[in-house]
């Protein structure tokens, strides 16, 4: 694990979650009647702006204090999981209401851009995201043909 997402877990506190911890997690949220920020850092020494986000999420969890609770995806979990979160770029912060993805924040952003997005993410009446839509495929039979 990078010392960065150590750093994350240790200092701030945050849960280190995978496929099979993130619904408890998830669901633990959901009893406080907030909503989750998860961050799927991606490859640090790939990605200098994984740095700059892991430094912006403490500061976000402490503005939305009463709100947002924050959690870690796995490194190795994360790809697996991107489809469900409709994360596909790293790094990336997912506002989860429930269950479900509210919203995804990928890369860096100024701070006044997180906090209206994340207000925005926070309203009850925010659509969940909808997964893309697969092909419908038709098969007709007829006899003799």
């Amino acid at each position: 694990m990078s010392p960065l997402l150590r750093r994350l877990i240790e200092q701030a506190r945050l849960p280190l979650v995978d496929e099979l911890s993130l619904e408890a997690f998830l669901d633990g949220v959901s009893k406080e009647r907030a909503q989750a920020l998860l961050f799927l850092s991606g490859d640090g020494a790939n990605r200098p702006e994984t740095g700059d986000v892991a430094v912006v999420l403490p500061e976000l969890l402490s503005h939305f204090s009463d709100r947002l609770r924050g959690a870690v995806i796995a490194p190795e979990a994360e790809e697996r999981l991107r489809p469900r979160l409709h994360a596909y770029v790293s790094p990336s912060l997912v506002v989860m209401r429930g269950r479900e993805p509210v919203g995804v924040m990928p890369k860096i952003w100024d701070w006044a851009d997180y906090i209206a997005k994340i207000e925005g993410f926070l309203d009850p009446c925010a659509p969940v995201l909808a997964g893309p839509k697969r092909p419908q495929v038709e098969i007709s039979f007829r006899a003799g043909a």
